[in-house]
């Protein structure tokens, strides 16, 4: 589309997008790259990011390049752009050579609004002489923590990026991402050389989300439990560490009568590919996988995000946990995570290829999640803390709903240290978690008998406790660091704060964890089910409309209108096509398109209802 010259921003929001009014500081962005400068933008998932590099395309001349890692995404985001009348295309290796031919014309002509590529594709000289032969309005770098070796997803092909300031100099730059610590916030504008730009930082919190986290037991039977009670028949991703887990866990709920599919980087790339379109396309369905899926998936109805494996760090937690609730639906994330997690984690760490700055990074990434997960405080405010960011206690995450019990723990933890202290010295032995909670348990097995372990004057000290409690109480030392798990089997060892626990001079506060996980009550509710019963109806009538749309066009469902959108047209019945223009979400180009269809579903259900 070509927007007139006389546009301002808000005319090409609720023209083009359908919407009344900007969000939090989407008008300042979009008004400052709009007029040529660059930006830095951290916002979280959900908050609109997208508006602020697409707006100023559509008003600035030329075409908005959008440097994106997401190629198996970019044909539903151009889809997206496109059904609201945006002249948006991609290009990647998904496409054959006429298709290629198709797009390059078209933006060579001035006939595109965006064009989306790879940061592979960007790196070539090739395609940037390419470009050279166009008019570019603005470069929006996506997912631009990829550029930054302190975050969690580092792409090296981003780190090429650079060269856009030396190359376009007069071209406006927008750096956008939903996931940075001060540290890769440093870094991003230091790799991407937007040291004149101006940085818009929002509100990391997303208080749609209640945030969950217990300690593994059975952890399938868990993650069943959790989604039975809170998830089904409700679309959600399962993330765990292998791909034998993802494979299994798929199995597991699919035989549990909870539909599911596994991805992971094994599969075949078409596999992939297909099991990503179900899940984009399809109401109810469960994805488990691995880290390679979710990064820049606009599925906005995604109810819950499930890890059964603790994350590397907090930054992908909250990335991965930020695919949930997109359209602000009240959504769950849960987590649940156990000593094994934490031993394996720091074996991965010392085995790691990169250098001893690389593994320090990642060990403090690990301490830091960790800590999250042991928390006694809010999550939340725990969370928000980690991106430099003050917050109150939030009253909806499990700490806040179910405050746990904090008991003096000085005393087990001295029994436990005092074992590890007398392998030590005694014996020149060290050993993991599993064999010096069997010592403290008094637990004869053939390694303990073997060992000659049941002679130490601290055999069977701990039997008042259970395994389970035991695990616990490793976990929190460690995350307290008073503990250290060292080495390929995850021996354990003492640190410089042992000593004051010892002899008594520090005391050890531990959470009190029941044998079983409290059943935390969600706040969570089906904002449909809020509608009157009525209006209720008409809703789900909308909905089958809205699906059988998207089999024809081939598209996900959002695509043509998203829940919130139905549900206010469902509550308000307009009668014709100035009350649907009011919709929030119902542009000229959707107005014109869909409006006569929309109108003969709600009058033929308000003839139903006479």
């Amino acid at each position: 589309m070509t927007s007139p010259a006389a546009d301002s921003p808000l005319d090409v929001l609720q023209r083009v997008f359908g919407y009344d009014a900007f969000r939090g500081q989407q008008a300042e962005i979009v008004e400052h790259v709009a007029d040529g400068g660059d930006a830095v933008v951290l916002m979280p998932t959900g908050g609109g990011k997208s508006l602020c590099y697409q707006i100023p395309a559509l008003l600035r001349e030329g075409t908005g390049i959008v440097v994106s890692p997401l190629i198996a995404l970019m044909h539903d985001q151009v889809e997206a752009l496109r059904a609201v009348g945006v002249r948006a295309a991609y290009l990647n290796s998904t496409q054959s050579p006429g298709e290629r031919a198709d797009v390059e014309r078209a933006y060579l002509a001035g006939e595109l609004d965006l064009l989306y590529v790879a940061p592979e594709r960007l790196s070539s000289e090739q395609t940037k002489r390419f470009l050279g032969g166009g008019r570019i309005a603005l470069f929006a770098i996506d997912e631009a923590h990829c550029v930054s070796q302190w975050g969690h997803d580092f792409r090296p092909d981003y780190l090429a990026l650079s060269e856009l300031a030396e190359r376009w100099p007069d071209v406006p730059r927008i750096a956008l991402t939903a996931t940075a610590t001060e540290a890769t916030h440093a870094e991003i504008t230091q790799r991407l050389e937007l040291g004149q730009a101006r940085h818009f930082v929002a509100s990391f919190d997303r208080p749609n989300i209640q945030y969950r986290i217990v300690p593994k037991r059975n952890v399938r039977s868990q993650l069943i439990d959790f989604i039975r009670a809170e998830g089904e028949g409700a679309s959600g991703i399962v993330y765990a560490l292998s791909r034998k887990s993802v494979e299994r866990t798929a199995e597991q709920l699919t035989a549990s009568g909870i539909p599911a599919l596994p991805y992971h980087a094994g599969l075949d790339a078409a596999v992939r590919a297909e099991t990503q379109s179900r899940f984009l396309r399809e109401d109810g369905l469960v994805i488990v996988a691995t880290i390679a899926f979710g990064m820049g998936i606009d599925k906005p109805d995604v109810r819950f995000v499930a890890h059964i494996d603790m994350p590397k760090s907090v930054e992908g937690y909250y990335q991965e946990t930020g695919r949930a609730g997109r359209d602000g639906e009240p959504s769950v994330t849960w987590l649940a995570y156990g000593l094994q997690d934490v031993i394996q984690q720091r074996r991965m760490i010392e085995d790691s290829p990169g250098d001893l700055a690389h593994r320090r990074r990642a060990s403090q990434h690990l301490d830091a999640m960790l800590a999250l997960c042991e928390t006694v405080q809010c999550r939340r405010v725990n969370l928000l803390r980690y991106f430099g960011q003050a917050a109150q206690p939030c009253g909806n995450c499990d700490t806040c709903l179910e405050p746990p019990a904090i008991v003096d723990g000085t005393i087990p933890a001295q029994k436990l240290l005092s074992t590890i202290v007398r392998l030590e010295r005694e014996r020149g032995q060290r050993f993991g978690a599993g064999q010096i909670i069997d010592i403290l348990r008094g637990t004869a097995t053939a390694r303990t008998r073997q060992h000659g372990h049941d002679s130490l004057s601290t055999w069977g000290i701990g039997a008042d406790l259970g395994d389970q409690s035991w695990r616990g109480i490793v976990r929190q030392l460690l995350a307290q660091g008073l503990l250290a798990s060292r080495g390929e089997y995850g021996v354990l060892g003492l640190t410089e704060a042992s000593t004051g626990v010892l002899r008594g001079e520090t005391t050890v506060m531990l959470r009190d964890e029941p044998e079983r996980s409290p059943r935390v009550r969600s706040r969570r509710r089906d904002s449909a089910l809020e509608l009157e019963p009525a209006a209720l109806e008409l809703f789900e009538a909308l909905r089958e409309w809205r699906a059988g749309q998207a089999r024809e066009q081939s598209v996900p469902a959002y695509i043509v209108f998203g829940d919130a959108t139905l549900r206010e047209i469902a509550a308000a019945r307009p009668s014709d096509r100035a009350g649907l223009a009011g919709i929030s979400g119902i542009g000229e180009k959707k107005l014109d398109r869909y409006g006569d269809a929309v109108l003969e579903v709600v009058s033929a259900h308000a003839a139903l209802g006479a």
